[in-house]
């Protein structure tokens, strides 16, 4: 085998423990010099680690051997910082069998840095390509830290003891402690790679300019005025400083180590920074600087070069075409953005995509009371996107509240996985932009995502979506300042039974509940009594949370009421959230207002809103975030009687060259094996097969034309029911066969009946496989009355699908009918959904018609379309975002 041509996708950039990155790729025989010079860097001790015994120089014959690799039974896996070889992992099978010997080493400045348990994923991926099941290793007894590389991968590992040396043995397929380990290593490694770039020691401005209209003046003026906590270093050839501070001709030339660089110079000149800024091993680059990948495939090409460099030199990058990110620690008080003025010190979290909002939005927040812990403007997102800044903000003591404008998505699997684990201690609020339109294709980096799509992962995910800016800061100015609620219960007080009214008719829209008749004080009424109208409101029991409506009367300063409403909140406890709308003021007045450690509003001040409509949409949306929040998560159950060795097997047996329908005896195969069965039918050519064959089934049957415009018309045109009799087979046959002008028919036993349903699979770029579920009919369809969730599937999830679409109620016994056997359709997504993980080559699925009824499920129909399997985002080992991919 050619020792050059290796699985292009093996080659992976991947993010170390202290939130550093390395490039891996496969050996070859090109490496030989850089493998000579990594083993002589190495200490007396590694080397006797590794080799058991005094190895000061690596023979010919052995460097030859080590750079020389079949990539198939024998792997090796370089990891390269810059053009250094840092640690080698490789694999050699055991005389062809299904096992092989696996071993690894570490340059020693490197050890620690989690390059071993990153080696072991890559190699245990790529030998279950190669058909391997089982890795072995020698470990010297002495060399606790490799030991616990494979003790601590998540593997069931056996060991043996004999004179000195343990010998280790594993199944190397995924296990859940294995894929559990794996993904918390990734958080805690995303984290920290976010981490370094928003707690910085130490930062470069380059491309700082005495032109005010610059850029570059711009970002060092706003580094300037935070007060950052740690040195600037403006970076500009021909003066010797600016705005005061020492200016240096090239970053290589600042005496001291650089943390962070912000890049401000014209894309052309981006390359020589960065050549500089990899040679004085910079850790993180911000580039605000435009005419990258927006700009078409030559900008594109420039940006994925940017990337690649930056990762390979073990740095992260945020942009280009960024705004920047600022954090409001008190410790760090870092501003490397173009918008003019440190937000206030709060606990909010904030992802933009957009640049050009992103001034905006900072500005929003300032206006309406909301205080942010950190703020990151990705722009192209060449390599930091929000899935990295979800892995932060899960550890982050700092912020309490995530929040989203996303233009679109680069790995939605991905997100969806992380906000789910994060949105049960933290709410997400997201804007996702384009909703109605296509996405530009400003992603490089990102996947088009069809809208029933994005509403089945956030739903499933628990992300409160909204459809705007302003929904998007009324919802999170709630998250911010109050609790959530227990449930659904809503008092309402005020001074205006007509705005009373309009709060209660929008809780009612909205699904919550009225604790009770509005509560109207009276206009005239003074601060004491409106007050005792709320405490009395917040000590209901029957309340879980409040909303507050009050118009100013003349007589009386509205700051009375102000303080008086504080009073009772403070009393209170603040253990009920309330939404008001005071003295028309849109953000957190004054008044209302309890300072918070950065002096914006903190815990325990009550928002107003222009409107009631307003208070109670943004109370709806949080209401309904604590209900998934506090609901069971379910667990990812895989149902009994699945052979998904057959199921291989049935797949592999047909040519995947490109999309084809399998027929219908491979297709009830392959159903069968994951516990599908479809009812028992035939496929008959003449009035005479048609008769024997019912004979078979029993009767009564249906009987179906193979046309699947006819048999699946809402009008049953195509279809023919309960034939009980010889005759009554005949005459169908010959409608049927007429009408469909081909001689094939189905026929089938006739089913129980019940409630006609289509259950489904639809391959997603981005997800892998959404199941899909819904009522059979014209107006089902008319309404795209659908319910989708994304793969996998909890118990919970599952349980929730078949209840999601409008026409659900149907199922649960509508106006006195008998319930249709729910857990049994449940099973059945269950089913298709362990199919779908199972085979990503299955790219379309339907089963329709599905009867519902007490008695079970029965599926009637079923069709499934194979092809080439689509790349699957969140599986396999760590790695960032490959370009051209999604992360």
């Amino acid at each position: 085998m050619d020792p050059f041509d290796y699985p292009r996708h093996w080659e992976a950039d991947v993010v170390l423990s202290d939130g550093g990155t390395v490039h891996l790729r496969p050996i070859t025989p090109d490496d030989a010099e850089k493998l000579l010079a990594f083993h002589g860097r190495l200490s007396e001790r590694t080397r006797y680690y590794r080799y058991f015994g005094p190895y000061p120089r690596m023979p010919k014959r052995d460097l030859e051997r080590f750079s020389t690799v079949d990539h198939a039974d024998r792997v090796a896996f370089t990891a390269l910082l810059g053009d250094d070889i840092v640690a080698v992992g490789r694999y050699d099978r055991l005389n062809g069998t299904g096992s092989a010997e696996v071993a690894f080493v570490v340059e020693d400045t490197h050890q620690g840095r989690g390059l071993g348990s990153i080696l072991l994923e890559h190699l245990a991926a790529a030998a279950r390509e190669r058909g391997l099941s089982r890795f072995t290793a020698e470990v010297l007894a002495e060399n606790g830290q490799m030991v616990r590389i494979f003790r601590d991968a998540g593997y069931g590992v056996s060991r043996a003891f004999e004179e000195g040396v343990v010998h280790l043995e594993f199944d190397i397929d995924p296990t859940e402690e294995s894929v559990e380990v794996a993904r918390a290593r990734e958080q805690a490694a995303e984290a920290r790679s976010v981490h370094n770039l928003l707690h910085p020691k130490s930062i470069a401005v380059i491309g700082a300019s005495t032109d005010q209209t610059k850029i570059g003046h711009a970002v060092l003026t706003h580094l300037l005025a935070a007060d950052f906590a740690g040195p600037v270093y403006p970076v500009n050839a021909e003066h010797r400083s600016v705005r005061g501070v020492r200016a240096y001709p090239s970053v290589l030339e600042i005496p001291d180590d650089v943390d962070l660089a912000v890049v401000a110079v014209p894309a052309a000149g981006v390359d020589e920074v960065m050549d500089a800024c990899l040679a004085k091993g910079v850790k993180a680059l911000v580039v605000v600087t435009s005419g990258f990948g927006e700009t078409g495939p030559g900008g594109l090409s420039a940006e994925r070069r940017l990337a690649a460099e930056a990762r390979a030199h073990g740095m992260r990058v945020v942009g280009p075409n960024a705004l920047g990110v600022l954090n409001t620690d008190g410790g760090v008080r870092l501003n490397a953005t173009l918008a003019p003025k440190l937000p206030a010190r709060g606990r909010t979290g904030f992802f933009c995509q957009s640049g050009a909002l992103g001034t905006a939005i900072l500005a929003t927040a300032a206006e309406r009371g909301l205080g942010l812990s950190t703020f990151v403007s990705a722009g192209n997102r060449s390599d930091v996107s929000g899935n990295d800044l979800l892995q932060y903000w899960e550890t982050d003591p700092a912020t309490d509240v995530v929040l989203l404008y996303l233009e679109s998505f680069g790995n939605p699997r991905k997100f969806a996985r992380l906000a789910r684990r994060l949105g049960r201690s933290k709410p997400i609020v997201a804007v996702k932009s384009g909703r109605h339109a296509v996405t530009p294709a400003l992603a490089a980096t990102s996947v088009p995502v069809d809208e029933s799509s994005v509403q089945a992962l956030f739903e499933q995910a628990g992300v409160i979506r909204v459809e705007s800016l302003a929904q998007l800061f009324d919802t999170a100015l709630l998250l911010a300042h109050q609790p959530l609620p227990a449930g659904p219960r809503v008092a309402v007080v005020g001074n205006s039974t007509a705005i009373g009214l309009l709060a209660a008719d929008t809780a009612l829209a909205q699904g919550l509940e009225l604790a009770g008749e509005p509560v109207d004080v009276g206009a005239q009424a003074g601060p004491e009594v409106f007050a005792a109208a709320v405490k009395e409101a917040l000590e209901n029991p029957d309340a879980d949370a409040l909303v507050v409506v009050f118009v100013p009367p003349l007589a009386v300063p509205g700051t009375s009421f102000a303080r008086a409403l504080r009073e009772v909140v403070e009393q209170g406890g603040r253990t009920k959230p309330i939404a008001s709308t005071f003295l028309a003021v849109e953000g957190v007045p004054a008044e209302l207002a309890v300072p918070g450690p950065g002096g914006a509003p903190g815990r325990g001040s009550v928002p107003s809103y222009p409107s009631p409509e307003r208070a109670v949409l943004a109370l709806a949306r949080v209401t309904r975030y604590a209900r998934w929040r506090s609901a069971p998560q379910g667990t990812f159950v895989r149902p009994e009687g699945i052979d998904s060795d057959a199921a291989h097997a049935v797949v592999a047996s047909r040519d995947l060259d490109g999309e084809r329908r399998l027929d219908d005896d491979t297709t009830v195969r392959l159903l069968a094996c994951y516990g599908v069965e479809v009812v028992p039918f035939r496929v008959v050519t003449s009035a005479d097969d048609a008769v024997r064959a019912a004979g078979e089934l029993g009767y009564p049957v249906a009987m179906k034309s193979t046309d699947d415009r006819l048999r699946h018309r809402t009008d049953l045109v195509g279809v023919r029911l309960d034939l009980s009799g010889e005759e009554a087979v005949r005459t169908a046959y010959a409608m049927l066969a007429e009408m469909s002008d081909r001689p094939d028919v189905y026929v089938q036993r006739m089913a129980p009946k019940g409630i006609s349903c289509v259950l489904g699979l639809q391959d997603d770029p981005s997800f892998g496989t959404l199941v899909s579920f819904g009522l059979s009919g014209l107006v089902s369809d008319l309404l795209g009355d659908r319910a989708y969730r994304a793969v996998p599937l909890t118990d919970a999830d599952a349980a929730a699908l078949v209840r999601a679409p409008k026409a659900a109620p149907l199922l649960a016994g509508y106006q006195g009918d008998e319930p249709a056997d729910l857990a049994a359709l449940q099973d059945l997504v269950l089913r298709l959904a362990a199919l779908a993980e199972d085979l990503p080559e299955v790219r379309e699925l339907s089963l329709e018609p599905v009867l519902a009824s007490a008695a079970g499920a029965y599926v009637s129909s079923a069709t499934v379309t194979l092809g080439p399997p689509p790349s699957r985002h969140d599986t396999g080992p760590r790695r960032l975002r490959s370009f051209g991919g999604t992360r």
